[in-house]
Parts: C-alpha cells; structure tokens; sequence
C-alpha cells in the first residue's frame, strides 16, 4: 500500500492527480481485503480509457494484477473453445495469444491498449466487432455482498460502449470468458475499410494473422497504438463515442449541412449512428488542432492528446470546446468515452 500516489503515470494520457492510497493485489483473496473499505475506491487497469482529474482521487485505487490465461475445448475436434482470462491479463497479449494459438473472435480487437478487466465495462469493439460478441460470462466481485457471482454475457447489458457494469461500483470484474471459434481464418469482416485493405468482400474471411497485423498498420496510421515514439499515441483512444440520434435529431443535423452526404448507419429502431470523427472535423475542428499543451491529433480526429505538460483542466475543456461546437454548429450532442474521474 502506498499513498499520495501520483495516478498521471498511470494513464496514457499521462495527466490527473494523486491517488490518497493506492494497492496492487495478485490474489482474489487480497481484492477482497482491499474491498473492506469506507473509502471511495477505484478499480485501475491499463490506464487507457481514463481521465483523472488534476485534483486526483481522495480514495483507494486497486490495481488487479492477477494475470491467468485458461483454454478449456470439449475434445480435441472441436470447432469452439472457451478461454477464461483474468482481469490483470493484458488485452493486446491476449489476442495475439489467440491469433497465434487459431481461435477467432478477437482478432479485429487487436492492437487496443488496456486489461482484460476493463473491456465488458464499455463493451470495447473496433472493426466490426465487440467484446459481447464473444462473451459467454464474467465473473465478478459483489461488492454488496463479498460473494463471487457469475454473470452471463446476455445479462451484463451490453449496448454500444456500454454495459451494466459502466457508471456502476458494484462489481469487480475478475475474469472474463471468452467463446472463440477453433479457426485459422476470421470471424467473417463486417467493417468496409478493413475489408478493402484485407482485399476481400464483406463478410468473406481472411488468415487470423493477417487480419491482426492489418487492424494493427490501421491503427497505427491513426495513432491508436501506444507507442512512445509516437507522441500522436498519447491519447485516450477516440475521446467521444459515435453519436446515436433520432430521426428529429438527425433531421436538424441535414438541414444545417444542406442534406450533403455523410457517413452514418443503421442503429435500429429509426436510430442513426453518426460519425463522430467526421463532425468534429465538419464543426471546424481539424486534425493537429491545439490550445496550449492539448490538442487533436494530426492523425485522427476522435483523439486528443498531451502534447506534453498538459493537464486534465485543459484536456477537458478542448473536450468541451469540441462539443459546444460541434452542437452549436451541427446540432449534435457528443459524449466521452473514456470514464472521467
């Protein structure tokens, strides 16, 4: 346990105060103790989707450290396998893992920063496809009752970058289980920018390999992978989520950009999912856009980034200088995606 740990180094945005006491536990049974407490607590794992705020977090922050792998299959044949990960596990190492071993699910999820822990919070999903579309349960720490409970994917709420456990402190995620095709080609690429540089047609399949080392060159070529080289990669990942607006909402947006073309799909039910990307750069925000010590990146316009001394007052309010005119000029509300704390 130490305390008044400064919690920037922790983050890859690499802003935010100190934590008032910080602990990393590598066994469920410590998680538990750590629990038992009347502080404020905070569950840290990569680091990557988070914003602390330059007044830090006057409570506990846990870091879950415990980092197993299991591969189970029903006989040697079989077409499926379930992969049981903890929540310490590196994301990117699991899915390289997989792609190496031949199980397909998660290969367009390469290259994300961050733990296993963290991605049923926010559903994490690139490339068409979704943590939830593999997910068979998590298991988690009830935290009302100190008992470990299993929850079935279709019962954990997922919707786009959400779940029942975002915005909620009542359970600790520690190992997800995964269900993955036994496979040496892809789960058919339902994303059209992935699907053309892949060279193939939508959901056709393409070598697990290829289809990692590709997501990877695209995510690279928008900064998305961390690389300390790279001060483009110094980001959150894509700061605001894509907007989801109703016919009236979506209506008002035409008008004002006199019905020229946009992308935008299907999110059912008369929604429309609009790119987030395109607006903010629509409203007048382009990529390398700066104020100070923060800015857009010049590689992506969802990503804002640290410059370099740049604090979490300043990153967020260009996150709310975009907002406002993203909304005053095209009428759209856009939102975070990263947890702010």
């Amino acid at each position: 346990m130490t305390e008044n740990v400064s919690l920037a180094p922790f983050t890859t945005l690499g802003v935010g105060g100190p934590a008032k006491r910080l602990v990393r536990v590598i066994h469920l049974d410590e998680l538990r103790e750590a629990l038992v407490t009347e502080e404020p607590v905070l569950i840290l794992g990569g680091g990557s989707n988070l914003v602390v705020r330059d007044a830090g977090f006057a409570g506990l922050v846990i870091q879950i450290g415990i980092d197993k792998v299991q591969i189970t299959k029903s006989s040697m044949r079989s077409e499926h396998a379930v992969v049981v990960a903890h929540a310490g596990v590196v994301w990117d190492d699991l899915v390289a893992q997989m792609v190496s071993a031949g199980y397909a699910g998660l290969e367009c999820l390469s290259g994300i920063p961050g733990l296993v822990g963290a991605t049923p919070m926010q559903n994490v999903g690139a490339y068409g496809q979704e943590v939830a579309d593999t997910i068979l349960f998590v298991r988690a720490l009830d935290r009302t009752t100190g008992e470990l409970v299993e929850i079935e994917g279709r019962d954990c709420g997922f919707g786009y970058r959400t779940s029942r456990f975002r915005g909620s402190d009542r359970h600790v995620i520690v190992e997800v289980a995964f269900g993955l095709s036994t496979s040496r080609v892809s789960a058919p690429i339902k994303y059209a920018e992935l699907a053309r540089e892949l060279g193939v047609a939508e959901a056709e399949r393409a070598p697990l390999e290829v289809v990692r080392d590709t997501v990877i060159r695209l995510r690279r070529g928008k900064g998305m992978v961390l690389d300390p080289g790279d001060p483009e990669s110094r980001s959150a990942g894509s700061f605001f989520t894509n907007p989801i607006v109703d016919a009236a909402t979506r209506a008002g947006f035409e008008s004002r950009i006199d019905h020229g073309r946009y992308p935008s799909w299907p999110a059912g039910d008369g929604l429309t999912k609009l790119a987030a990307g395109w607006l903010i750069e629509r409203a007048g925000f382009s990529k390398g856009y700066t104020r100070g010590r923060v800015g857009i990146s010049h590689k992506h316009a969802l990503a804002l980034v640290n410059r370099g001394g740049g604090t979490a007052t300043e990153l967020l309010a260009l996150a709310r200088e975009i907002q406002d005119g993203v909304h005053e000029r095209l009428g759209v509300e856009l939102h975070p995606e990263p947890t702010i704390v």
